[in-house]
């Protein structure tokens, strides 16, 4: 059996890519709160048309070889990872200790569904 399979590999790399945008969507325009409000929804709504494009695919292909529940799970622990580094790097908020336990006790959890099955 090949180490390493598309329907593995891919719709993890796809997740990744897609809360980048996403987190840009959603947290993004706080560094322009000056600008009006109309323009931070419509520019969120732009670039989350790119997160749309990439999460899609990634769960239609990660379904081949993960259960939903794994999916979403996959997607959250992500979704943690690309924020906790937005939030310290692009908005200059780093994140305390508080924060890092309760995201390795999500962490904990997320690795708690990956044994059992479906």
């Amino acid at each position: 059996m090949p180490i390493f399979r598309v329907a593995t590999i891919l719709p993890v790399v796809m997740l990744i890519f897609s809360n980048v945008f996403m987190t840009f969507a959603w947290y993004g325009h706080l560094r322009y709160k000056t600008e009006a409000m109309w323009l931070a929804v419509v520019s969120s709504w732009g670039i989350a048309f790119f997160e749309y494009c990439l999460a899609v695919p990634a769960n239609r292909i990660g379904v081949a070889t993960y259960s939903v529940a794994q999916l979403k799970t996959i997607q959250e622990v992500i979704t943690l990872t690309v924020f906790a580094l937005f939030s310290t790097y692009i908005l200059k908020q780093p994140l305390g200790w508080h924060q890092f336990v309760g995201f390795a006790l999500i962490v904990a959890g997320a690795a708690f569904i990956f044994q059992g099955k479906v």
